[in-house]
């Protein structure tokens, strides 16, 4: 009578499929048998292998087997095979998955299924790999799959490399300088608005990928950022955590040492693609003019025929504690794609800051600093960042001490600040989301003290860069101007 009820057996089957399920997985069969649906799966297909040796008939190195090798070390699938090695890498505390001999990876591209494996070659003393392709997708994923294996290949070896920082000195018979460049600063570590890191990292990666699209276009791969506001508001900081993020060396151009326009084209020519060139206070060289430069020749080097020539895959970046009295000439769309401000701390970036070097989120102080902040006083965020490392094992004393600080030294550098909103201005009246460069307002982060800031800027300064605009991010002064 039960065994004739429907709903029983239903009960029943369920049951014995959920047992055989949790049999399978904890036993580990379900991956045997995985493996022989696989191999029973491949008895229906004709396979095309195509082998690729480590060495070449000359025996010299096959630079396509290192590219593979990479492109496989990289793969999610390498963690199922049933044998890797662990091996360290070049970062500290890193492992590495590797692949060892007599493997075979799975790979899908384009909806096929792709098999490696990997083994000794004839003679035994060199390695290879075999690539297994379906006869019936071969025609249709071959190629494209190759050349997606070198784009793959080119990113991880320019992860992999180590960053070097450039600079001009008088050194013999050399222009450039290189150092280890090993800065922390990254994106992540930058106080900044949400929103505004979303676009700055979106305008980045961008680029990134857009060699086609400026070619298409007939345009030099470049792309130039102009920064600026007082000191110690996180410019130089924001320039290192721009060249980790894009994995770029770094070019630190001091103009002061550069006799005329003939020597700086030639730093130019001698700069490597996939490199930051940053010119910082280019406003006050500007302004003195203490070596044999022409403005044309600064000009040029921004944006003139060798630029165009030479600065393919670069990103070029230029600081400034103020761009009013600068010649608009230098600040046009072509040699400036992107302008970001950079303010004095608001109570906003000073929660931001308290939340990065105290761990504090909420505070029974804060409704004391978002008031002062109200009143006027502001200070720039190297400042209050300095005194909260001074102060980080007691967050109470920490905010105190900013909130005195705020009362004797930021008194009146704030006002004008409060009341600004993230904008956009690319001439015309479209919605946020439908900008193309992005815009806002953001706070970076130094490492300087409040008695060496005094010294530099104060309330008077602030006074003549109370006319800035309140558009911090803009795509382009011209068509600001529009």
């Amino acid at each position: 009578m039960i065994l004739s009820n429907p709903f029983f057996l239903v009960i029943v089957t369920v049951c014995i499929f959920v047992a055989i399920r949790v049999a399978l997985y904890k036993t580990g069969l379900v991956f045997l048998v995985k493996k022989w649906w696989r191999r029973f799966e491949d008895c229906f297909h004709v396979y095309q292998s195509f082998k690729v040796p480590e060495f070449n008939e000359s025996m010299q190195e096959n630079h396509l087997y290192g590219r593979v090798t990479d492109y496989l070390n990289s793969l999610t699938s390498i963690e199922e095979s049933d044998f890797t090695n662990l091996v360290t890498g070049k970062k500290p505390n890193e492992i590495v998955l590797k692949l060892d001999r007599n493997q075979t990876i799975e790979d899908d591209f384009l909806g096929a299924k792709v098999l490696w494996e990997t083994g000794a070659s004839t003679d035994s003393t060199s390695r290879s790999l075999v690539l297994k392709i379906r006869k019936a997708d071969k025609r249709r994923i071959l190629r494209p799959y190759l050349q997606h294996i070198h784009v793959v290949a080119d990113e991880l070896e320019q992860k992999k490399r180590d960053l070097r920082l450039f600079m001009n000195v008088d050194a013999p018979n050399r222009a450039w300088r290189a150092v280890p460049f090993t800065h922390p600063s990254t994106l992540e570590t930058i106080t900044m608005e949400a929103d505004l890191k979303s676009k700055v990292k979106s305008d980045l990666e961008s680029f990134l990928k857009a060699r086609q699209y400026y070619h298409r276009l007939g345009r030099v791969w470049k792309r130039s950022f102009l920064l600026y506001g007082p000191s110690g508001t996180g410019k130089s900081s924001f320039v290192a955590a721009m060249a980790n993020f894009l994995n770029y060396d770094v070019y630190d151009l001091d103009l002061s040492r550069v006799k005329d326009d003939s020597e700086l084209k030639t730093l130019l020519l001698q700069t490597t693609t996939k490199s930051v060139i940053v010119i910082e206070d280019l406003d006050r060289y500007l302004a003195e003019k203490s070596t044999g430069l022409s403005f044309s020749g600064i000009s040029n080097f921004m944006d003139g025929l060798l630029n165009s020539c030479c600065a393919e895959e670069r990103v070029m970046v230029f600081t400034m504690n103020s761009k009013d009295h600068v010649d608009p000439a230098f600040l046009r769309p072509g040699r400036i794609d992107v302008h970001i401000h950079f303010p004095l701390c608001d109570f906003g970036a000073f929660k931001n800051l308290a939340t990065s070097y105290l761990g504090v989120k909420e505070h029974k102080l804060f409704s004391q600093v978002e008031e002062i902040f109200l009143n006027g006083s502001s200070l720039s965020p190297a400042e209050i960042g300095e005194l909260m490392i001074a102060n980080r094992n007691s967050p109470s004393r920490a905010i105190k001490s900013v909130i005195t600080a705020l009362q004797t030294d930021g008194d009146g550098r704030g006002i004008g600040m409060f009341g600004r909103r993230v904008g956009f201005d690319v001439g015309s009246r479209k919605s946020a989301d439908e900008m193309v460069e992005p815009g806002g307002v953001f706070c970076g982060e130094g490492a300087h003290t409040v008695r060496d800031f005094r010294k530099l800027y104060g309330f008077l300064r602030m006074k003549s860069n109370r006319s800035s605009h309140s558009q911090s991010f803009d795509a382009g002064s011209a068509n600001r101007d529009g």
